[in-house]
């Protein structure tokens, strides 16, 4: 009856930690990639400022 108990516990856990881990990775990796697209943008708009002779801008 116990073996029981706790099989049913941990049939119904696994399923909502890997859903929750498969959640976390995404966000994760949405998040890394927004950052890095904005580090890119700021170096391309910094060396199109640089060429065309234009201050830099004030972060």
């Amino acid at each position: 009856m116990i073996q029981d108990f706790w099989g049913n516990a941990i049939f119904s856990l696994v399923p909502t930690i890997l859903i929750g881990l498969i959640f976390w990775f995404v966000m994760r990796s949405i998040l890394r990639a927004d950052r890095t697209e904005r580090d890119t943008l700021k170096k391309y708009e910094a060396e199109e400022r640089k060429r065309r002779g234009l201050p830099p801008t004030k972060d």
